[in-house]
């Protein structure tokens, strides 16, 4: 048989190459052309057409929360108006560290809710450029603290958390987790689930190559967003794989087969089985960065979802 150089190519779901082609023939202007401030209105506009509608819930409830340059907002979701005293969701939104807030991650935290049977309160944390590193790992820990200690606003007695987030947010779950391990807050950190997490500054991954052009975000979009973000090279609270993660608690971690940070996720995992810590790898094949977003426009990432929450409702049961 003939030997070829030429690769495979990666397989790609009907329903995401329909994306991608709508994506690709649109002719708009790359994230890098616009102001922050476009690409924040660019962002949410892509949900409002991309993703599933919010689920009702008895409790959705706007907050503030205590941070160290001042109040953070937050978002309270519970589908039961009280509750016993259990475990709480803090979910940190995706978008590079400079898009993103309450509203583009909202239908998304609906289903956490729901589907957990669990409060969640996601975390309004400072944007780059205006606010570069730390600002976000700073806001997203005192918020996590604050979660913790079971503050009146709530109305909820906090038990443990569990830390969970996309992209950027999946960084800032890490982050956050390990900065509440090495100093416990007032209750500990019981699960975390990182979704399609930038976890190292390596230039050399294999998918940073393979998927940086046509598969959404693109590496032009990666260095705009470091660019603005301005992380200190190697740092850990900005690259948590050069932390210690032998107290990492049990993990669930999900990675996309067509993204360019995938293999980012991927050495995680791996340093998380040579610590011999309890973890749920799954990569779903076939689909980009942000189909949890995407589940209008991506049907198919409903299903991986359920597929997520199934794997957190499962390492629970084993807490």
């Amino acid at each position: 048989m003939a030997q070829t150089d030429q690769p495979t190519a990666p397989y790609v779901r009907p329903d995401v190459e329909a994306f991608l082609a709508f994506l690709n023939s649109a002719g708009a202007a790359p994230m890098s052309a616009l102001t922050p401030a476009q690409a924040r209105e660019a962002y949410l506009a892509m949900g409002s057409v991309g993703e599933a509608e919010p689920l009702p819930l008895a409790v959705i409830r706007d907050l503030t929360a205590p941070g160290p340059a001042g109040p953070v907002r937050v978002r309270l979701y519970d589908p039961r108006e009280t509750r016993e005293a259990g475990p709480v969701v803090v979910f940190f939104h995706g978008g590079g560290f400079v898009i993103g807030d309450l509203d583009t991650h909202h239908a998304f935290c609906t289903e956490i809710a729901a589907a957990l049977d669990l409060p969640v309160v996601a975390v309004d944390y400072r944007l780059a450029p205006e606010h570069p590193f730390p600002a976000a790992p700073d806001d997203c820990e005192a918020v996590a603290r604050w979660v913790a200690s079971s503050p009146a606003e709530l109305g909820r007695s906090v038990t443990g958390l569990i830390l969970t987030g996309d992209s950027a947010g999946g960084n800032l779950t890490i982050v956050t987790t390990q900065a509440l391990t090495q100093r416990p807050a007032a209750v500990p950190v019981i699960l975390q689930a990182p979704i399609y997490p930038v976890t190292d500054d390596r230039p050399d991954h294999a998918s940073f190559a393979q998927f940086s052009e046509g598969f959404l975000l693109t590496a032009d979009t990666m260095t705009w967003f470091n660019d603005g973000y301005s992380a200190t090279p190697g740092h850990i609270r900005a690259y948590p794989l050069h932390n210690d993660h032998a107290q990492t608690p049990p993990t669930v971690l999900v990675t996309a087969g067509l993204d360019p940070i995938r293999d980012s996720g991927r050495v995680y995992g791996a340093e998380l089985v040579r610590a011999g810590v309890p973890v749920t790898f799954i990569e779903f094949a076939g689909v980009i960065h942000g189909f949890v977003q995407l589940r209008r426009a991506i049907p198919s990432a409903q299903g991986d979802i359920a597929t997520i929450f199934a794997a957190i409702r499962q390492q629970l049961e084993r807490i």
